[in-house]
């Protein structure tokens, strides 16, 4: 099987006007970083492969993830993951309920709960299933978007500043964390950042838009 996340001649226009053009394969457990000035089409690129494309936009070519088309299935069918600047956890549920929220569905209630105690205890959170989301510091809440993200078993993981609202120490220790979860599970990674120390923690290749 063909691994690794395709962007086959895509192309996304605004009106008439080209914005983005990509021919390019991200790995599986490369990550691709994406630079450029504000407005350049880089979250818009990022809307278009979750298939969460502004009517304004329009899009040609194709998304191939391990050798599968998802260019037109829904975003819930694509199994590619996407985590932000914001952790966007949600305030009503304990931390174990978020991270519920993101597993894939299937097995027992104890294999779920047993999966959820797991992924804490990977990322240092041991204990903290009943917490509230407000009681945490900002690399816990993003440890916990991240696990969530992951336990919902993503094929291809985008990320979107996602570290740019986490202060210099923390951003390091949460973006290791990231693309060392990342290499493990094989997936490729797009991530799109305005900070040149992210794409060089990235180690892989720089593409400049805009």
């Amino acid at each position: 099987m063909t691994t690794g996340l395709t962007l086959k001649s895509l192309r996304i226009f605004r009106d008439q006007s080209l914005l983005v053009a990509l021919d390019t394969t991200v790995q599986a457990g490369e990550v691709l970083s994406i630079m450029g000035p504000s407005g350049a089409g880089k979250s818009t690129l990022l809307a278009a492969l979750t298939g969460t494309l502004a009517p304004a936009f329009r899009q040609e070519g194709h998304v191939i993830l391990n050798g599968r088309d998802v260019t037109t299935l829904p975003t819930e069918h694509r199994r590619i993951g996407i985590l932000f600047q914001d952790d966007l956890l949600f305030p009503h549920l304990s931390v174990g309920q978020n991270l519920a929220f993101g597993l894939a569905k299937g097995g027992t209630r104890t294999e779920r709960r047993a999966k959820i105690e797991t992924s804490l205890a990977d990322v240092g959170l041991e204990g903290f299933h009943d917490r509230d989301p407000a009681t945490l510091s900002g690399g816990q809440k993003a440890r916990v978007a991240l696990m969530r993200m992951l336990l919902s078993a993503p094929e291809a993981l985008l990320l979107d500043e996602a570290f740019s609202g986490l202060d210099p120490a923390l951003r390091e220790q949460i973006r290791a964390l990231v693309f060392t979860r990342a290499r493990t599970l094989n997936l490729p990674v797009v991530m799109v950042t305005h900070d040149p120390a992210d794409a060089e923690a990235a180690g892989g290749p720089i593409l400049k838009i805009g």
